[in-house]
């Protein structure tokens, strides 16, 4: 490959970046063509910093802290970007973990009312045998 063949292939990729399709696709066809990929990589760079600010949770501000200022950003929102394989193995073990964790601690809940009900019911499943559930709520929330 030469080195027009690679500028040509450095101009494609650039011009098929969502954010410089996105410019382009807005201005006539004598004024697209008209763009070096160095002007295409800084419209990229100026155009792309501000696709940060777009968050359903947005708080910034700063504190005083002796003669210094620091500043704190909390964002929140939809990722909207491409995860690398890593990230994506990340967030499926997170995901795991929140899900099994949900359903444990669901489990552990069910079973408590059950047992709760069983014990209104005064149903006695083992004879001279108590967790002392029962008995902590009643002397808890029914008194």
């Amino acid at each position: 490959m030469d080195i027009s063949d690679e500028n040509r292939v450095i101009r494609q990729e650039l011009r098929d970046d969502p954010i410089i399709k996105n410019l382009l696709e807005r201005m006539p066809d004598e004024v697209k063509e008209s763009f070096s990929e160095a002007q295409l990589s800084h419209l990229k760079v100026a155009l792309g910093a501000r696709s940060w600010g777009k968050h359903a949770v947005d708080f910034r501000s700063t504190v005083k802290f002796f003669r210094y200022r620091y500043y704190y950003v909390f964002v929140a929102g939809r990722n909207r970007r491409e995860m690398s394989r890593k990230e994506k193995q990340i967030s499926l073990l997170i995901q795991s973990a929140i899900l099994t964790g949900f359903i444990g601690i669901s489990t552990l809940f069910g079973l408590l009312l059950l047992y709760l009900l069983k014990s209104a019911l005064g149903i006695d499943l083992f004879s001279g045998f108590s967790l002392g559930i029962w008995d902590w709520f009643k002397e808890t929330f029914l008194n």
